[in-house]
């Protein structure tokens, strides 16, 4: 059994920053791509952030800039460090995770962390 615990959000003002935690725990042999999703109200999710096992990461267009993913294969444990933030950026964010037991790789996904952005 794999589980994704997130930390570090909560409510900040416009222009301030934020530093998301993702670690991974349980029956790990390897920590393959992961990434941060995030879901604001009456949207769907959508990808904010994602690095690979060699650290090549990618962003969406609305976040390129201004938010950093980076990740400790030591810890096994991914961030989500995100400056400048605005009102827009309000929404739940998601730890995902594609992950290799002994006998399976499989997605696993965090419970979600709330970041609420005030104007």
């Amino acid at each position: 059994q794999v589980q994704l615990a997130e930390s570090g959000g909560g409510l900040v003002q416009a222009g301030g920053s934020l530093r998301l935690s993702c670690a991974a725990s349980g029956r790990i042999f390897k920590i393959n791509r992961m990434g941060w999703y995030r879901q604001a109200p009456g949207k769907q999710r959508e990808l904010v952030a994602g690095i690979t096992s060699s650290g090549s990461t990618m962003y969406a267009d609305s976040v390129n800039g201004r938010f950093t993913i980076s990740r400790d294969n030591d810890k096994n444990t991914v961030y989500l460090q995100m400056n400048s933030l605005e009102p827009e950026d309000t929404a739940v964010y998601y730890c995902n995770g594609d992950i290799s037991s002994r006998f399976t790789t499989r997605v696993y996904w965090g419970q979600g962390t709330q970041v609420t952005v005030s104007s």
